[in-house]
């Protein structure tokens, strides 16, 4: 999807023609966000200098205690910057280990019956919590609650809010050794004994019992209406203090509901970032577009859009990927690896023209009008079939291909499969494609 100008352009044109459309939406956020560390001692204020220098102005930040919030908050406030805890929440970065030597007992259980204690998935710091367990959720609203008697914290955004991973993007399926193109028992998590006691007392039987319980809908139902039950536990005491609530899910609600059993469509939102970070996907910035399609149809309708990107370098295109397809801000996470004044200015220079678009059109972004689903032709995401071709190539080694049709030839759970051969090397290839809801997130090649 080659594009020859930025969104902006295109919304001044609309917010010129339209004045203040009655479709637009009103930002009370700020319409850039980024995710940042930091730790004791580090150097906070340059931070804020490259955020404003960016023309960001809002920040999820991770800190180790609320003395280290309590020092930051005023040099962001200076700065004009808004500041958001980010919280993990069944996967708590800060107190895992200490977790795992108190209470082994609430860590959650896969398939197999391996508990997070004893078994390793994936990293060591995946020590997810069962989300059903009652000392569970009272550990983690009093930790709710204390991050929201910070002084000055605008927000809480919960992070990791999701059981492990059952399907790992197709880019990371090298890296752990795995293909997952179903489900696999040793990554399925929810099965602690009260997970299973509670689903019994609702349903009369017990999901092991199936003779694949990851097609049980019941079962996989009943796993995200835990997570979703406990998210909205803290919107209401986020609420309660009169602070924002937002989150930083998965790129869709149907690829979260898949992957990591996350509903985010029907948590109690004012603002969701779900991350969207191509590069693990697709590899093209076209993925922002296709999410974000189906964000705006899925999303909860009283939450705040944005679009949730890592930097690279193509990372202004992906951007207006995102805006056009109905994002109503942008939150980047790395702003750190921006490393030359080139990129500083090129990325201000967009994100002073959509907050020029918003203020000319009455503080609002001219409303977008986006299909109602994105266009699941794989064949039509021109520049993901480039680097299909490009990965053809590096599996003949030639410089050139001469490609004859694709055919299909049979689909799986996620998975749509294609044959198509080369007559310049004689090599045939196997092409698959991933396809979740509505959106292309995936895909592999590898030689007949």
């Amino acid at each position: 999807m080659k594009r020859s100008s930025f969104l902006f352009a295109a919304l001044l044109a609309l917010s010129i023609a339209a004045g203040c459309s009655k479709g637009g939406v009103k930002y009370d956020y700020p319409l850039f966000w980024t995710w940042a560390n930091y730790r004791s001692g580090d150097n906070f204020d340059s931070l804020c200098t490259v955020i404003n220098q960016v023309g960001i102005d809002g920040v999820v930040l991770n800190c180790d205690t609320p003395e280290e919030f309590e020092y930051v908050i005023p040099i962001a406030h200076a700065h004009g910057i808004k500041v958001f805890s980010s919280l993990c929440t069944l996967n708590p970065e800060n107190e895992g280990a200490k977790l795992m030597k108190e209470h082994p007992e609430w860590l959650s259980v896969n398939r197999l019956g391996q508990s997070l204690a004893d078994t390793r998935a994936y990293v060591d710091h995946y020590r997810f919590l069962c989300p059903a367990l009652p000392e569970v959720r009272e550990y983690l609203c009093d930790m709710v609650r204390a991050q929201c008697e910070i002084e000055g914290l605008d927000g809480i955004s919960i992070d990791f809010h999701r059981f492990v991973d059952v399907i790992l993007p197709t880019t990371m399926w090298q890296k752990y050794n795995v293909v997952q193109d179903r489900e696999l028992p040793e990554f399925d998590y929810g099965y602690h004994p009260e997970m299973i006691r509670l689903f019994k007392e609702n349903y009369g039987y017990d999901p092991r019992e199936q003779e694949d319980p990851s097609m049980d809908e019941k079962w996989v139902q009943f796993r995200c209406d835990q997570i979703t039950g406990l998210a909205n536990i803290f919107a209401d005491i986020v609420h309660s203090y009169g602070k924002v609530m937002a989150a930083s899910p998965f790129p869709t609600p149907k690829i979260a509901r898949r992957m990591v059993r996350q509903e985010w469509g029907k948590w109690n939102l004012d603002i969701v970032f779900p991350m969207v970070y191509y590069l693990y996907y697709t590899q093209d910035p076209s993925f922002c577009y296709d999410c974000m399609v189906e964000n705006v149809r899925d999303k909860n309708p009283g939450s705040t859009l944005y679009c949730g990107i890592k930097y690279r370098e193509d990372i202004v295109p992906a951007m207006d990927e995102a805006i056009r397809g109905g994002a109503q801000g942008i939150a980047i996470f790395n702003i750190n690896l921006i490393d030359t004044s080139e990129k500083v200015a090129e990325i201000r220079a967009y994100t002073d023209s959509v907050k020029a678009v918003a203020a000319a059109n009455g503080g609002k972004l001219p409303a977008v009008k986006v299909p109602e689903a994105a266009d699941t032709d794989f064949f039509a995401h021109e520049e993901v079939m480039s680097k299909i071709q490009e990965r053809m190539k590096e599996i003949t080694g030639a410089d050139e291909l001469q490609l004859g049709e694709y055919d299909f030839v049979g689909k799986g759970d996620l998975d749509y499969n294609y044959e198509v051969s080369d007559a310049l090397s004689g090599v045939s290839f196997v092409v698959t494609m991933f396809l979740c809801g509505d959106v292309f997130y995936g895909w592999d090649v590898t030689a007949k």
